[in-house]
């Protein structure tokens, strides 16, 4: 599927963040930027950008800020004709946390919001583009939408300038013929806008759901190192550069950041396909249930995960005998 204006972003460092609250070291950090450079991924997202009034910094670590001056250290004498970019949160982050583009290692912030929050999230992209930044909107958990909200939504985005929107299906719920759907639906109600799709693994659907997406016209695809993300995990970067036939992309720097890196912290965090992750996709949940699940001391125990959550709790108006 050779198409060039499709860009590829790796979301290894912000999604893979979740599972260990940004404690990746420079280290690991710095081999990630520069392996993916030497791969020809267009957007490298070192993390989130959030306001450190919000969050405790010596509970996360720095991925979870992407302080400018923590980001210049990383990259220092790395050649990269990558772009670096990071996420934003609706409310958790202010304006005197973005400087202007100029005084940024960055070119890219991206913005994550419910759907219920689109308006919320306009302003916020809004407020980063005239910082001179690129962004985009990235609605999350689409799958809990009914298609009033989802079409209402997408008017409103319909009317402004910011240039990427994105299917994020945040639970792992769809199948390809829900991609199909969404994509062409948002192509419609957006023309002259870029489509963008994250996926998640939880029914192993990850990669093939992101194909999907080319194929339906989808111009921005995110993908991380051995599909390293919360719960289990996001599309990976080795299949969809392989897939893409491109021949700027490059494969043999991503496996030798997967040997070197991403497989020894496989042994120390969990991530990837796992039964109860697999149990919250097939009924549209969200992970956090599954990840509390897994730190559980029946954390193997499926069938009873799968009971809990699948067991109507009785009427406690009712009185047995």
């Amino acid at each position: 599927m050779f198409r060039p204006e499709i860009k590829v972003l790796d979301v290894s460092i912000r999604d893979g963040g979740l599972i260990n609250e940004w404690h990746f070291s420079d280290e690991f950090v710095r081999a990630t930027y520069q392996h993916l450079s030497e791969a020809g991924v267009d957007y490298i997202e070192l993390g989130y950008r959030a306001s450190k009034k919000m969050f405790d910094p010596e509970k996360f670590g720095k991925w979870r800020f992407c302080d400018d001056e923590d980001v210049w250290k990383i990259i220092d004498g790395i050649e990269s004709q990558s772009k670096l970019a990071c996420m934003v949160d609706i409310g958790r982050v202010e304006d005197q946390d973005i400087l202007p583009k100029e005084r940024s290692p960055f070119s890219m912030i991206r913005v994550a919001c419910y759907m219920k929050d689109i308006n919320k999230a306009i302003d916020l992209a809004n407020m980063i583009m005239d910082k001179g930044y690129e962004s985009s909107i990235n609605i999350m958990a689409v799958s809990t939408n009914v298609e009033r909200e989802i079409s209402e939504g997408l008017n409103d985005l319909s009317k402004t300038t910011i240039p990427i929107v994105y299917v994020v299906y945040s639970y792992g719920a769809m199948y390809c013929e829900d991609i199909t759907h969404l994509v062409k639906k948002y192509k419609a109600a957006l023309p002259g806008k870029i489509i963008g799709v994250h996926t998640h693994n939880n029914r192993q659907l990850a990669f093939g759901n992101t194909i999907q997406g080319i194929i339906d016209g989808a111009n921005f695809v995110d993908a991380s190192v051995f599909g390293i993300g919360r719960g289990p995990g996001n599309c990976c970067q080795e299949l969809i550069l392989s897939f893409l036939q491109n021949p700027k992309y490059k494969l043999r720097p991503v496996l030798q950041l997967l040997q070197d890196y991403y497989l020894p912290l496989r042994e120390k965090i969990e991530w990837g396909y796992i039964i109860p992750y697999m149990i919250t996709g097939n009924l549209n949940e969200h992970p956090r249930i599954a990840i509390a699940y897994r730190d559980s001391p029946d954390k193997d125990d499926y069938v009873k995960f799968y009971d809990t959550l699948t067991t109507p709790e009785p009427d406690p108006q009712l009185k047995h005998s």
